[in-house]
């Protein structure tokens, strides 16, 4: 026997629907400020500039230790000669990035050695990782550039006609054989690294001046 319909009567039942509607949308408050709270609006500008500045230094520190590097040694090493190259530039960058990110990223007063051993121990962790798969990538590139040889050679022939003088020279250095894989390998090595290394000094290096 069902209930008699009355003219008031609602048509669906009285009791409460089993899953709750939220009266936020998409997420709650205190995990959607945490998000946020990662990458606060100023600090995280302040580091996209300072990692540019870092990413431009480091591989043109990168290109001239390789540079070097590829004149004393045959290019049939040059997965060696990227480790190495990268190896003899890492201190000197490090370093940089540590004052650009401690005078104009975290703003931190004093502790000098502590940060800057601290920052050293950030990019050691991710180091191992990079130097691996800077000659794994510059072997595969090799490979792919030999195998594309013919249509790379055609490519820079029309870009070396609208050049001319130190910039042609240039160029043809960078794409001399199998010489241009380590060059591309260590610009995407570089620019991966700068994007880890955020987070690291933001809970790491600089965590304890940086949370107030």
């Amino acid at each position: 026997m069902t209930a008699p319909q009355g003219p008031e009567s609602e048509p669906f039942p009285t009791h409460p629907p089993v899953v709750p509607i939220p009266q936020d949308p998409f997420l709650p408050k205190r995990r959607l400020q945490g998000i946020v709270n990662l990458f606060p609006g100023g600090q995280f500008l302040r580091y996209l500039c300072v990692g540019a500045f870092n990413t431009i230094f480091g591989y043109i520190s990168f290109v001239v230790a390789l540079t070097l590097l590829n004149g004393a040694l045959p290019q049939r090493f040059m997965y060696l000669t990227v480790v190495v190259a990268s190896i003899l530039s890492t201190p000197l960058n490090i370093t940089v990035a540590y004052f650009g990110y401690k005078f104009f990223v975290f703003r931190t007063q004093g502790n000098y050695l502590m940060e800057w051993l601290k920052c050293f121990a950030v990019y050691g962790t991710g180091m191992i990782p990079g130097l691996v798969a800077l000659s794994g990538l510059t072997r595969v590139l090799q490979s792919l550039i030999h195998h594309h040889a013919v249509r790379l050679h055609v490519l820079l022939a029309s870009v070396e006609s609208h050049l001319g003088g130190r910039m042609l020279a240039t160029v043809q250095h960078l794409a001399t054989g199998k010489a241009m894989a380590g060059y591309i390998a260590g610009a995407i090595i570089i620019g991966l690294s700068t994007m880890y290394s955020f987070v690291g000094h933001k809970k790491v290096t600089f965590k304890t001046k940086s949370a107030g």
